[in-house]
């Protein structure tokens, strides 16, 4: 491997944060909180990440390739990594933080095999059951609010399976 081996990043991370910077701004955007009513709590806007990133690595995954597997991966520690730092500017303690971050994680699993489960048999039903158990955790949801947002991830879902490897590559996403 050699010296320079030691400080080589990996393959596909610049790729994986301009990934997961585009779940990041799908999940921003404004009328998700406006009209869905999503918390517009750091639990909320973590939610809708998590369903975005989610989305993004069930489609790498599809793929069944080393490639979009990497890729999938180079995302997901992406979000993890930005995870670290936002619990760090957002005061907590450095001692406290891998823990915080292993919590996110086991999280994120949860929900991504949730999500995953309903996005593959198409079951809007049981997609919007796991989205009111998860977004809307402390406040009740609007009505009709889980329905949308599944019927919303069932698009960006197929949206996304449209979307070539090699594209992804290149750090070209689009969830609409």
């Amino acid at each position: 491997m050699g010296l320079f081996g030691l400080f080589r990043r990996p393959r596909h991370e610049r790729t994986g944060f301009v990934l997961y910077g585009a779940a990041v701004n799908a999940a921003r955007a404004p009328r998700l909180y406006a009209e869905l009513g999503v918390p517009d709590t750091a639990a909320g806007r973590f939610e809708l990440v998590a369903l975005h990133a989610a989305l993004l690595i069930r489609r790498l995954r599809a793929e069944g390739d080393r490639t979009a597997d990497a890729l999938a991966q180079a995302v997901f520690d992406a979000m993890f990594a930005d995870m670290d730092v936002n619990l760090r500017e957002m005061g907590i303690g450095d001692l406290s933080v891998g823990k915080r971050v292993k919590m996110l994680w086991e999280g994120f699993h949860g929900r991504a095999q949730a999500y995953a489960e309903a996005l593959a048999v198409g079951d809007e039903a049981g997609l919007s059951a796991a989205l009111r158990r998860n977004v809307w955790v402390t406040e009740a949801a609007p009505e009709g609010a889980p329905e949308a947002l599944a019927r919303e991830a069932l698009q960006a879902d197929r949206v996304l399976a449209g979307q070539t490897v090699s594209a992804l590559l290149e750090g070209k996403v689009h969830f609409v």
